[in-house]
């Protein structure tokens, strides 16, 4: 352990440049003034002036500062799916610079840090995604996306961050046994990293009896955590349809087979799966969103195409959309003299937390922000996540961290709402302290259970 850390990003050859973390023993941290801290919704939101109400590792929140340059720095630099380059450079040179032993290599930009300490024994996974989103930024603050037409707008340069700072923490203190997996994924955004990691061997060659992600969630105050023992996120997947008739003369319909009035048919039997073939009781969403037919007024195309998505929380729900999309398709261009083609690909599976695991990771947060702060029975959402791979390989839970409402965002944010995947989003720095507690919390009380 180097008696002086810096961190550095931008040119690190520039006065100025380089941000100073002490090391934990500088900031007088000491162990054993950490004792074992083993939902209804609130309205409140948290802010730094309620610190004292958390109980927040206190080397985080006196770094609060240096986290929050490192985050804003991340943002500014944003990259895509399979090119987190630069992010991961800065990932693997701090974590270095701690003394965790750093392997690259995974799936491209992954990178994974490992933390042994004590008897070698249990060994426990944390998650965070670096990539960003091909969406041009509105905000005009100093630390905006420095490139057109790419941004961090769901928050990963957040998530890096949160487990930067955990791991700067657990590098110092190494109060447990056994061993943190750092697990830095590149392309999340419709790339599947988690799964490429997985294929290339993640698990195999850092073994993790159980794995954990955060994900900041829009709504939720700051100081909140939710979570269920089930379903989280919803599986993807996207089917694309084609339609083949007989083209021709649109004043002579009767000598065509109109694959456009075939598309209509089939769309309107589609809905029908939602409502009169699914169990009401499972939740799921069919949304056809693209039509594409035709160039000219007076002309019946030879071919229509059909695209949308199916999204499921149970497989075996998406085995029966599969199937009944093919047979809608086929049978409906059949009655009407037309062919017709399925290609249904499934993407991502949906999230789906393990109960004790997740039962544990709220306990964790209970005894960081208050039990009436944890959420325990969330509802689920719709969307995606690629964690989910993770959690089909080993056990573990996937939770939400409050991100507020948006009135954290500085002067010069865009005009519009501080959600995901919007192009005025910026992740909330006050979830640094309170994200790398969770993490520190969570690996220092699982690593302890015999």
């Amino acid at each position: 352990m180097t008696s002086r850390i810096f961190v550095p990003f931008g040119n690190p050859h520039a006065a100025g440049n380089d941000i100073y973390l002490a090391t934990a023993s500088e900031r007088g941290y000491d162990p054993t003034r950490y004792p074992d801290r083993s939902a209804p919704r609130v309205t409140s939101t948290p802010d730094s002036r309620t610190d004292a109400a958390m109980q927040l590792v206190d080397s985080l929140s006196r770094s609060r500062s240096e986290l929050q340059a490192i985050r804003r720095d991340l943002h500014a630099h944003p990259e895509l799916r399979f090119q987190e380059q630069r992010t991961a450079d800065l990932v693997a040179r701090t974590l270095a610079g701690w003394g965790v032993e750093v392997h690259r290599g995974l799936a491209g930009t992954g990178v994974v840090g490992l933390i042994r300490s004590g008897k070698p024994g249990r060994s426990i996974g944390l998650r965070a995604d670096m990539d960003a989103l091909p969406i041009q930024e509105t905000s005009t603050f100093a630390h905006r996306s420095q490139f057109d037409g790419r941004m961090h707008a769901c928050g990963h340069d957040g998530h890096t961050a949160m487990l930067l700072a955990a791991a700067c923490h657990l590098a110092a203190s190494r109060a447990f046994d056994g061993t943190v997996v750092l697990i830095f994924q590149p392309a999340e955004e419709g790339g599947a990293g988690a799964d490429r990691m997985i294929r290339e061997g993640l698990f195999d060659r850092f073994p993790c009896d159980a794995v954990f992600a955060l994900h900041n969630w829009p709504g939720l105050a700051v100081g909140q955590f939710a979570v269920a023992p089930g379903p989280m996120l919803a599986s993807t997947n996207e089917f694309n349809i084609g339609v083949t008739g007989r083209g021709g003369h649109a004043a002579m319909p009767h000598l065509t087979v109109d694959p456009v009035l075939v598309a209509v048919q089939i769309v309107q039997g589609l809905q029908g799966i939602v409502t009169r073939t699914r169990n009401p009781i499972d939740s799921a969403v069919l949304s056809v969103t693209m039509i594409h037919a035709g160039d000219a007024t007076n002309v019946i195309p030879d071919v229509a195409r059909i695209g949308g998505t199916v999204r499921t929380f149970d497989d075996a729900v998406t085995d029966l959309f599969e199937r009944r999309i093919r047979q809608v398709a086929d049978l409906t261009a059949q009655a009407h003299g037309a062919k017709a083609t399925v290609d249904f690909q499934r993407t991502y599976p949906p999230t789906v937390n393990h109960p004790a695991q997740a039962e544990f990771a709220a306990g964790v947060a209970d005894g960081i922000v208050g039990a009436t702060n944890v959420v325990r029975n969330a509802d689920p959402t719709l969307g995606a996540e690629d964690f989910s791979f993770m959690l089909r390989a080993r056990p573990g839970a996937y939770l939400f961290i409050g991100n507020g409402d948006g009135v954290h965002r500085d002067a010069g944010h865009g005009a519009g709402p501080c959600t995901l995947h919007n192009a005025s989003y910026d992740f909330n720095d006050e979830l640094i302290p309170i994200g790398g507690t969770f993490w520190i919390r969570l690996a220092e009380q699982f690593l302890r259970q015999a």
